[in-house]
């Protein structure tokens, strides 16, 4: 589209007349005025203090956010090799100081299969790190160097589930290598999934969304990943992970893994070197575009709103044996086609859930395989309270049973 910038002036018409004796002196200067004329503006003044300062309130916050935060972030460097030793590829990107242990966190998929690492401190000292273990779902890893606990100041981990839409929000990282860099923004969304695993590996089982994932528009491009997300007390709601592009660069939407997928995965990393996720056994249509619970409760007749329809279930797994059942005919939906029949979940240990990524939510950071947990299900007009055990997730998931299953 063409933008057209009109300039719209004002033609003052002057009538040519003779202001005689109307012609005056202003003061004692040789300056004419004009009768009616209003007196010379006068030279401006500044400002009450308090009115400045109570507009320089929030960039104050800013700055003492970012100075007692930044020492504390640091930029990572990996490198792979090339059979002859010469350094083939070198990712960069951002992490953050966990403990005086010397721990810190950043993206699983900066270090994945990498040969070596090394930290810089704010302080400029380098340091080679040790990979403790990386988590490709949650697409977070924690490495560890050996330095001095004066020189580490570790971030405090808050609680992303506070977190709401429109919040203020910071990223302090390394951008294109510009170290200590900080943008500011807002939570633009919340509740998204990203395939964090299938991304990192094409080899992986798919189908184990990294849930919960906070959607931000302040600043983040390459460098970046791996760097923490503040809210406006300094505590950590998150780690920004990915951008969404068309160009590579960043265009507005940023995301970030929430501080209670962390708080959940990275002692796990530091105890074991892996993380071990619950696991049902059950399978769900993709809800994007309206096939969720609340988008197929009017074309299939359910009696919620809420909740997750089960399309299958695995043979032999927990849910299998709970006796919960998947769907059992295909029924078109908007051109769609919709394994219906299937139970419903609506809750979970008395939590209750909108979708899928609720409940993979609350799997993901409140149990672990071995739990046992109470499931409220809703099958046909009929509602049953059944108990799971959760087991770990299985790499051959087995045979499922859904509407394209052999009678």
């Amino acid at each position: 589209m063409r933008q057209i910038l009109v300039i719209v002036s004002s033609a003052i018409l002057i009538a040519a007349c003779s202001f005689g004796s109307d012609l005056r002196r202003a003061g004692d200067s040789d300056t004419l005025r004009l009768p009616g004329e209003p007196d010379a503006a006068l030279p401006a003044t500044a400002l009450p203090s308090e009115v400045v300062s109570a507009a320089d309130a929030e960039y104050r916050l800013l700055s003492n956010l970012y100075e007692r935060a930044s020492p504390s972030v640091v930029n990572i460097e990996a490198v792979t090799r090339d059979g002859d030793g010469t350094e083939s590829d070198v990712r960069r990107g951002s992490g953050f100081v966990y403990d005086r242990e010397g721990h810190i966190v950043t993206n699983a998929h900066l270090v994945s299969a990498v040969e070596s690492v090394s930290v810089t401190l704010q302080n400029a000292y380098v340091r080679p790190a040790e990979v403790v273990g990386l988590d490709s779902f949650s697409d977070l890893a924690v490495l560890r160097i050996s330095a001095d606990a004066e020189s580490l100041q570790p971030l405090r981990i808050g609680e992303s589930a506070r977190v709401q839409v429109g919040q203020r929000v910071v990223v302090i990282g390394n951008p294109f290598g510009l170290s200590s860099s900080m943008t500011t923004g807002i939570v633009s969304g919340l509740g998204r999934t990203l395939p964090s695993a299938e991304l990192l590996d094409a080899g992986v089982a798919p189908g184990f969304d990294n849930p919960s994932i906070i959607q931000i528009d302040a600043t983040i491009n390459p460098g970046n990943s791996g760097g923490p997300l503040l809210d406006s007390q300094g505590l950590v709601i998150g780690i920004t992970t990915a951008i969404r592009t068309d160009s590579g660069s960043f265009q507005g939407i940023g995301f970030a893994v929430p501080a209670d997928t962390m708080r959940r995965v990275i002692p796990d990393l530091i105890e074991r070197g892996r993380v071990e996720y619950s696991w049902m056994g059950i399978s769900v249509m993709r809800e994007d575009g309206g096939y969720g619970v609340a988008g197929l409760s009017e074309s299939l007749e359910l009696p919620v709103e809420r909740g997750v329809l089960l399309r299958g279930v695995t043979v032999g797994s927990p849910a299998h044996r709970a006796g919960l059942l998947g769907g059992s005919v295909l029924v078109d939906v908007r051109g769609e086609e919709v394994c219906a029949g299937g139970d419903v979940i609506v809750a979970i240990n008395d939590f209750h859930f909108d979708n899928l990524d609720g409940l993979v939510t609350y799997l993901v950071q409140q149990t672990k395989p071995g739990d046992e947990v109470e499931l409220l299900v809703v099958r046909g007009r009929d509602t049953l309270e059944l108990t799971l055990k959760l087991e770990s997730r299985a790499a051959d998931s087995g045979k499922l049973q859904d509407c394209h299953s052999e009678s």
